[in-house]
């Protein structure tokens, strides 16, 4: 199984080893995974169609294989960015299309942000754009007090991947991080360390959307494919997303829920979706 070894991670906060998992050859597609890791949605459906792309899929820290635990607090995106392109330095790849599920999408975007000339092209998948997230509130309290409670088919996923007993304070912290991201917007306030930037007006006020109302700043080529009933969604995120960047290309797919690549009636739009969107990545250039 590949590995690298980071001298440091800001995910962990100390050196650490990563594992990735590396399919075909070609232009670099990098797969982020969401909150609960890569095996509960994993992009099996999706990988025979990525011809001329070497997809690399990293468990971040505190994930799989990979060194844990990690330390989540409400900047863990940002933190989780950095570690992301310590990976990709270390595996030798200058850029490369990112495709972020849940919070890898949040990741994708603050990653686009950092350093854009090393992002060929963005796709989000599930995108979280508001901090407050009032939809899926009881969802993190579940995840928080009762991580047993999603049943046993993915109980057994999250022990297999992230092993027993570790993957119910994987999801704990997870679901606590969330809450606590979701109070500071409540309260007006914000966790994320801004970034050096020309000055810009923002579309947001601090503490309303996850990225301090620098989301209309990406420079890559966007593409939001989202399930157009996904429960973690809020009323109106998906449209507030288009106005704060109107370059983006924003597809819904009418059978998804919150994992369209992975669910039987959402996977073939998505992935067809999916290659429109590389497609254009390519014509951009």
């Amino acid at each position: 199984m590949p590995y690298v070894t980071l001298e440091y991670s800001p995910l962990a906060q100390r050196s650490a080893e990563i594992h990735y998992r590396e399919f075909g050859e070609g232009r670099p597609l990098v797969f982020l995974h969401s909150g609960w890791g890569y095996h509960a949605y994993p992009i099996n459906k999706q990988l025979h169609e990525l011809k001329n792309y070497r997809v690399l899929i990293p468990d971040r820290s505190g994930y799989g294989l990979s060194a844990k635990p990690a330390a989540f607090a409400t900047d863990f995106h940002v933190r989780a960015a950095e570690e992301t392109f310590a990976f990709t330095d270390a595996v030798g790849v200058e850029d490369a299309v990112l495709w972020g599920h849940s919070d890898g999408s949040v990741i994708a975007v603050w990653m686009g942000l950092m350093r854009p000339e090393h992002c060929r092209g963005i796709v989000l998948e599930a995108f979280h754009y508001s901090r407050l997230k009032k939809n899926s509130q009881e969802f993190f309290r579940q995840m928080l007090s009762q991580p047993e409670s999603f049943g046993d088919r993915i109980s057994s996923i999250l022990a297999h991947e992230h092993g027993e007993p570790y993957w119910r304070e994987l999801l704990q912290a997870e679901g606590r991080t969330w809450l606590e991201i979701a109070a500071q917007a409540a309260e007006g306030g914000y966790g994320v360390p801004p970034i050096p930037s020309p000055p810009t007006t923002p579309v947001a006020k601090k503490g309303e959307d996850l990225y301090d109302g620098r989301f209309g700043e990406l420079r890559p080529p966007v593409a939001v494919i989202h399930g157009a009933g996904d429960p973690r969604t809020d009323e109106g995120e998906i449209e507030a997303a288009a106005r704060a960047l109107p370059a983006a290309a924003i597809r819904l797919i009418a059978e998804g829920g919150h994992c369209p690549h992975a669910e039987s009636r959402a996977a073939a739009e998505f992935t067809a979706e999916l290659l429109r969107a590389l497609a254009s990545f390519e014509r951009a250039e």
